[in-house]
């Protein structure tokens, strides 16, 4: 991590990069399990943990909000899909059709994130000209 206020929300970013990253590959998990007997579906939510982190500060602003988040809050992990339902006799509850929409949503989810990335290092180096 960098630590200076000017990257803040590249900081932010990055763990959201990260986490859309290991979602990637747990969806491509549920997928390659789709046959798997008993199998249940793992997912992650970062949106919670960056929802979380922003309200916990008493800032006002975005840029306040932002600048005092703890980057370990954002830290996130996979979580079992027991509460899904299973239109299947042996348990597994992977909906191919619904993870192949969410695994194109999260890659533009992830390509987005990459353009902020670099439009906020496109406004720095404008701003060190």
């Amino acid at each position: 991590m960098i630590s200076s206020s000017v990257f803040d929300y590249v900081n932010v970013l990055n763990k959201a990069m990260d986490a859309s990253w290991y979602r990637n590959e747990l969806i491509s998990n549920n997928i390659s399990n789709q046959d798997t007997p008993g199998y249940k579906r793992q997912d992650v939510d970062f949106q919670s943990a960056l929802k979380t982190a922003l309200q916990t500060s008493g800032y006002q602003t975005m840029d306040g909000k932002v600048g005092h988040v703890r980057t370990s809050a954002l830290e996130v992990s996979a979580y079992t899909d027991y509460g899904g339902y299973s239109y299947r006799i042996d348990g597994n509850n992977v909906d191919p059709e619904v993870e192949y929409v969410e695994l194109a949503s999260n890659q533009i989810r992830y390509q987005a994130l990459r353009d902020s990335v670099n439009q906020e290092f496109a406004l720095l180096k404008a701003a060190m000209k």
